[in-house]
């Protein structure tokens, strides 16, 4: 691990003017990306903000036919809520399966949706339920938040303070794990936001989280003919493309299954 100065942020614009300093300037949130990465020297920093004792920065209540949840809040908190449970058992159900008791206890939301690492489980629930992502600056639509791998629409200075969810009618998620990771090789998220309107979210298969609009249209529903088709389907050494879409396919499946 390279050499870096340490600070402790005690309020958002602390940490933001921090970010202005130098292009090698890093939030800490759960660090359960960022930690490894010091440690195995695959990036450097000049300082490392500290931001998990910001006040009300684990904060998760339901406002009407709204949650918050702060972007301290770890998956654990999440998947252990009364009130977010009776919200959305899809967002349970994938805070519950992130990693490993570990990760869970450690990981934090606003850390995972500012990564958007292309196998992360949260992006498809953002997307899934049409979140907004807020910040010291903004409000910003999920569809205008994910950019590419590891890209989002976050400024240089940004912070995210938490995320806003929308109550759908009912949502569910299902995953295929990676068997050392914990991480998705295939994650789809659907959720029924009206009467008529669905959306289903999937994570790990491709290079970015992404809404699949045919499995939207077909509301709720397994037609025999609906495959997933995409531009950027991941193939690498843990799975070719053709295996990746398919588990798309399957796991579309389950979660509308496990609706009914």
């Amino acid at each position: 691990m390279y050499a870096f100065h340490y600070q402790k942020a005690q309020s958002v614009e602390q940490a933001s003017a921090a970010l202005t300093r130098s292009d090698a300037t890093r939030l800490l949130s759960g660090g359960m990306t960022l930690i490894p990465s010091l440690k195995h020297r695959l990036i450097q920093v000049d300082e490392l903000i500290d931001i998990t004792g910001l006040p009300g920065w684990r904060d998760i209540r339901v406002e009407g036919h709204q949650l918050w949840i702060g972007a301290g809040a770890t998956h654990q908190s999440v998947s252990r809520h009364s009130e977010v449970r009776q919200f959305s058992r899809g967002l349970v159900e994938l805070a519950g399966m992130i990693g490993d008791p570990q990760v869970r206890a450690r990981g934090t939301l606003g850390g995972s949706v500012a990564n958007n690492d292309p196998a992360a489980d949260y992006p498809a629930a953002v997307l899934g339920l049409n979140a907004t992502i807020k910040t010291q600056k903004r409000e910003i639509a999920a569809d205008d938040f994910f950019l590419g791998m590891f890209a989002t629409a976050l400024a240089s200075d940004e912070v995210i303070e938490g995320l806003r969810f929308n109550k759908p009618m009912k949502s569910a998620y299902a995953k295929f794990r990676h068997a050392a990771t914990g991480y998705a090789m295939a994650g789809v998220f659907v959720a029924q936001i009206s009467k008529d309107q669905w959306r289903v979210a999937v994570t790990g298969a491709t290079d970015c989280v992404c809404r699949w609009h045919e499995a939207e249209v077909a509301a709720g529903t397994v037609p025999k003919d609906l495959r997933f088709v995409h531009d950027s389907v991941l193939d690498d050494i843990h799975a070719p493309s053709a295996y990746r879409a398919h588990l798309v396919n399957t796991l579309y499946a389950q979660a509308v299954s496990s609706l009914a």
